[in-house]
């Protein structure tokens, strides 16, 4: 019999049982384990030693037990397999409806599929495409009574998951640990995923509106003409991104004087427009700093510059050669197994990677924002961070690449092949530039997008579905996606509005079409925003024809309206990480009937989005039981082109916090606000509005305003009044406040002050 002892493993106690090894194929065994919490514990195989234990970078903390497992807890059984594999098996009860896996293509529900963790530059993916760019070993499971849990592999590993007959979880390396957490219900599940995983920074309110972007707005005339053209369509918008042709010759962390000749003075010139500016940063570094790149300015080019343009030319390359120099000068870049600096081709030809595993890296690439985000950046796109390589069949680099590891605050990371590391690049870069852009910025919440991570990545960035397509196909799962991905611990995530690859349908008609209805579901996204590759039609909310602008208008007027309930959204997603865009089931998880559905979805508790998702459906979304009335919020009627835009509800028993239209987040205060009401059965109603400076971290020290609304009705008149408040902000003097009162026959309408009862007769 085997002797059991007690470890220590990254701070939390552990029972092991040490054995001899168990053969291939094994009968699996039932695996030991302490709990972090009585509802969440934390589980390793029989065979499971000391030199098993690595740091998470999940969890990213030294987890230690606080009491011990509890009585029925779900016990999770692990085997050895070929091919040097470990695997852990969940049984699940029959009618068991599972979800999360992160970012994947196909349905919301995912039994019968198998996912495999692995981060791959998945170009034109579909929904049966095994892997894309992200990596979230996460699986949340529902029962037919409601009650749900989840389940962690703690494996940065490639690793499948097989939901075909239960949860199954086999990954390559090391053997590795399970949390399972087992709550009442999937939203309490998710909270508990957050107290492992950390939840989301707060963003900047900016960081809410639209973004517009496109592979690649260049000349800095056509960036112009694009802002112009919101401005004067008083199309609301903040953000306009660059894409990687601003950069000289594909050289991350440099400018092409060319294309952009002052780009301080650009940036500066759009922020007086209401812009936010936001510019890509890949982590291939150009190997030949000096040599040719593939989008290099010709010999004629340069020779017909005016001398300033020379001037900067040279500025720029003496610029980019002092960052590769530096790079070699600290040792920082990834070595293959032979122990050679690493060179992969990306778009600048033939290039070196830091590894971000070492602190001291990220450090070194954290210090290269300084200068980058003085040219009035303010946010950072992380792109091809899976690192993405062409021209080999992986798309990646090599497996048995070194990396060096470090001391990181939740342990020893020691060093490893990129096997191991592979997932957790792209969240390691995206966690170098946030704390860059926090050392640079320091009165300013860091935005970062990446499009490679690990379930984690939350913590640094937010995150886009990659290079989708133009077809109906994709804006359909575009949903689903973005829901998968909140339940698995990401909730700031949306697709590229009107696909990345193609023009979409061939007929005129029907990609105009197409695109108001992408816009018009895609505007209620968390993460909204428009993008296309190059070659592509123009892809601009008026680029379709008027009807098509008008809907799109109309689109990004319900968000900015809807920008109070957002920005409140937001914020309880930064506490709890509690997804923005929830599925239908979280209205009634005992409801066979939503386990299903992902034609339509939650935005909060509050709001039934009813979308059209193909050009000619008749199927009807099974939507929740209970009281959801229809509301607008803009004047949404006079046009045929109006019934491609989502139906929207709004729940009884809700008060959901409205602002005005503006063109921009910061283009005018909170005034008036309207409290958009739905009374329950017994004519009752609650609702919360969060309010701040809109950016920086005042709000960490109580410079907040939260405010809990509630309605009654007595002898037939309502009252909607502040029951209750949090924060030290002072609220606005003499803010008007507008009551909607949504009925079945119509809106009831109140007016007052903030902060004072607001009364409304019933008829």
């Amino acid at each position: 019999m085997a002797m059991c002892r007690l470890a220590c493993v990254a701070g939390l106690a552990l029972a092991l049982c040490a054995g001899g090894p168990t053969p291939a194929l094994a009968a699996p065994e039932a695996g030991r384990g302490d709990g972090v919490r009585t509802d969440i514990s934390r589980w390793v195989a029989p065979y499971f030693t000391e030199a098993d234990a690595v740091p998470s970078y999940a969890t990213e903390k030294a987890l230690r037990a606080t009491s011990p497992t509890a009585p029925g807890q779900i016990v999770p059984k692990f085997e050895k397999v070929e091919g040097g594999k470990h695997r852990a098996i969940i049984d699940i009860t029959p009618g068991t409806s599972l979800y999360g896996t992160g970012e994947v293509g196909g349905p919301l529900l995912r039994n019968g599929r198998t996912i495999t963790t692995w981060n791959t530059d998945a170009f034109g993916y579909k929904p049966e495409t095994p892997s894309l760019y992200q990596s979230h070993p996460w699986v949340l499971a529902v029962r037919p009574d409601g009650t749900a849990f989840g389940v962690l592999a703690d494996t940065t590993w490639r690793c499948e998951i097989n939901l075909e007959n239960g949860i199954q979880f086999t990954a390559e390396g090391n053997p590795f640990p399970v949390f399972i957490i087992e709550r009442a219900s999937p939203q309490e599940v998710l909270k508990g995923l957050t107290k492992l995983i950390d939840p989301m920074p707060l963003p900047p309110l900016w960081a809410l509106g639209y973004h517009q972007c496109r592979y690649s707005y260049n000349p800095e005339a056509r960036v112009r003409e694009i802002a112009q053209g919101f401005r004067d369509r008083d199309i609301p918008a903040d953000v306009i991104w660059f894409d990687i042709d601003y950069m000289l010759g594909f050289r991350t962390f440099s400018f092409s004087p060319f294309e952009f000749p002052d780009v301080k003075k650009l940036n500066e010139d759009l922020g007086k427009m209401g812009w936010r500016r936001i510019w890509m940063i890949n982590p291939g570094v150009k190997a030949d700093a000096l040599g040719a790149s593939t989008n290099d300015p010709t010999t004629e080019q340069v020779d017909a510059a005016s001398p300033e343009i020379k001037a900067r030319y040279e500025a720029e390359l003496a610029r980019f050669r002092a960052i590769r120099e530096s790079g070699d000068k600290n040792n920082v870049w990834v070595r293959n197994a032979q122990g050679e600096i690493y060179q992969g081709a990306v778009w600048p030809g033939m290039c070196v990677f830091p590894d971000f595993t070492r602190p001291d890296v990220r450090t070194w690439w954290a210090g290269l924002y300084k200068d980058f985000m003085g040219y009035g950046v303010d946010g950072v796109w992380n792109d091809m961070n899976e690192p993405a390589i062409f021209n080999v069949a992986s798309k990646t680099m090599p497996e048995d690449n070194k990396h060096e590891g470090g001391t990181e605050p939740f342990g020893e990371v020691k060093p490893g092949d990129h096997a191991r590391f592979h997932n957790v690049y792209g969240m390691l870069m995206a966690k170098g530039t946030y704390d860059g852009i926090k050392a640079t910025i320091p009165d300013r919440r860091p935005f970062v997008l990446t499009r490679a991570g690990y379930i984690g990545s939350q913590r640094y960035a937010a995150t886009w579905t990659g290079d989708n397509s133009s077809d109906w196909n994709d804006l359909e799962q575009s949903i689903p996606m973005i829901i998968n991905l909140g339940i698995s611990g990401q909730p700031f995530s949306g697709p590229d509005i009107g696909g990345f690859i193609g023009n979409g349908p061939r007929d005129p008609a029907e990609r105009a079409l197409q695109f108001s209805r992408w816009m018009g579901v895609g505007a209620l996204f968390p993460f909204s925003r428009g993008h296309t590759a190059k070659g592509n039609i123009d892809k601009e909310p008026w680029s379709f024809g008027p009807a098509t602008e008008l809907v799109s208008k109309l689109s990004l007027q319900r968000r900015y309206r809807l920008m109070p309930y957002y920005y409140t959204l937001f914020r309880e997603a930064s506490v709890t990480n509690m997804p923005v865009m929830r599925p239908v089931f979280f209205a009634d998880p005992k409801d066979p009937a939503l386990r299903s559905e992902d034609d339509c979805f939650l935005i909060g508790d509050a709001i039934l989005v009813v979308p059209q998702l193909q050009p000619d459906s008749t199927r009807r979304p099974i939507e929740p039981r209970g009281i959801w009335r229809p509301f607008t919020l803009v004047n949404e009627g006079g046009s045929p082109a109006m019934k491609d835009m989502p139906v929207l509800k709004l729940k009884g028993g809700s008060i959901v916090p409205a602002g005005p239209i503006m063109e921009f987040t910061a283009e005018k205060p909170l005034d008036p606000l309207t409290l958009l009401v739905s009374l329950d059965a017994s004519g009752g109603a609650r609702g919360e509005l969060y309010e701040d400076a809109g950016d920086g971290f005042g709000y960490t020290k109580g410079e907040f305003l939260v405010t809990r609304y509630g309605a009654t009705t007595a002898n037939g008149v309502v009252t909607v009044d502040v029951i209750g408040t949090d924060g030290q902000m002072k609220r606005p003097a003499n803010r008007r406040v507008i009551v909607e009162i949504i009925t079945d026959a119509g809106i009831l309408r109140g007016e007052g002050t903030d902060g004072q009862p607001i009364t409304i007769k019933l008829p």
